[in-house]
């Protein structure tokens, strides 16, 4: 791939994903284009989905029509110019208007590569259509739940754990090779670690998806603790979700523990994969630290880790990387902190 599409590529996500672009940054360059431009496509995806203004039959056709570009079946785009227009963030709009060349850059890359960039996306896309219709009557007024714990744990293996097999695909087709009990562990593993961080954008996320009628935590477990969606709109009613709401940071947190695995299954030599993995998981530790001390339902304080102290985290990850010991070290240490 070119010089100048990376820096395309690069300056697109930089101003649409900050926190992830750090991540982006620090992998080795064999397979930093492939992940950039796989994480791109999926970012005008979602910025399709999540328009607000345009019908949900309006967006819907509009992902299915922008995926049968990708997965070559067509050979033009969908006019997004209404989509584009409804942008409130001028990144987001950008994204949609750079969508043509974006999705044209998946011909810079080897036959296997466009085909793994081309899988992924086509699970990431059908999560994303089935949120759609999932809620497509939702309003502030009319909260939709997800109905049972397998619903929420295949969306989150769509939207994110199909993108830890993407990850490992690109690694050892391009970075290093394993036998085969190690391969498969990795996959396992990659997989969880995708869903760990999908996991815990939808617990950060509560109070604001609650309030676009969204409720990813299933109605059925919530009828087991005498719940309703509703009622996780009042900040009071913490301690009565209390229970529920740490049984899924205990469930982040086992999935962010086989992540921690996974880095300890990659090459020693491999330092900017190690780092690339090692940062995001070390946020998500500490996010959920704060949201088990703090009030998420509270819609007015919003759970995040802030730049600063994510700008610790990747000192700290660069210091520990030459020693397998501190990295894991740092790990446990964050973990518990």
């Amino acid at each position: 791939m070119s010089k100048l599409i990376n820096q395309e590529i690069d300056s697109l996500l930089k101003e649409t994903s900050r926190s992830f672009y750090l991540t982006l940054r620090a992998l080795p360059s064999g397979i930093r284009p492939q992940v950039s431009l796989l994480y791109l496509l999926a970012r005008s995806s979602d910025t399709i989905a999540d328009s607000k203004g345009g019908s949900t039959d309006q967006r819907l056709q509009a992902l299915e029509h922008y995926n049968e570009r990708i997965q070559s079946r067509s050979s033009t785009l969908p006019d997004l110019a209404s989509l584009t227009r409804l942008q409130s963030n001028p990144a987001e709009a950008k994204l949609l208007e750079n969508a043509a060349s974006s999705v044209a850059c998946l011909e810079q890359f080897s036959t296997i590569d466009q085909q793994r960039i081309r899988q992924c996306l086509d699970i990431i896309i059908s999560g994303q259509s089935l949120d759609l219709q999932r809620f497509a009557d939702a309003t502030d007024d009319t909260i939709i739940p997800l109905a049972k714990e397998e619903e929420l744990d295949d969306y989150t293996y769509r939207v994110a754990g199909s993108v830890g097999e993407f990850w490992t695909y690109m690694s050892l087709e391009h970075l290093f090779e394993a036998d085969a009990a190690v391969e498969a562990r990795l996959f396992e593993t990659g997989v969880r670690f995708g869903k760990a961080l999908q996991l815990i954008n939808i617990l950060r996320d509560l109070p604001e998806d609650l309030r676009m009628g969204r409720c990813y935590i299933p109605s059925a477990v919530l009828t087991e603790h005498d719940l309703e969606p509703r009622d996780l709109l009042e900040p009071e009613n913490i301690g009565r979700f209390r229970p529920v709401f740490d049984g899924y940071i205990d469930k982040a947190t086992a999935h962010l523990d086989a992540a921690v695995d996974y880095i300890g299954l990659l090459p020693h030599s491999q330092f900017r994969l190690r780092g690339a993995c090692m940062l995001p998981v070390l946020i998500g530790q500490r996010t959920l630290t704060l949201l088990r001390t703090q009030n998420v339902l509270d819609g007015e304080n919003r759970i995040k880790v802030l730049r600063p102290e994510i700008k610790q985290l990747k000192r700290k990850t660069m210091l520990a990387l030459p020693s397998g010991r501190r990295s894991q070290r740092l790990l446990d240490v964050n973990r518990s902190a």
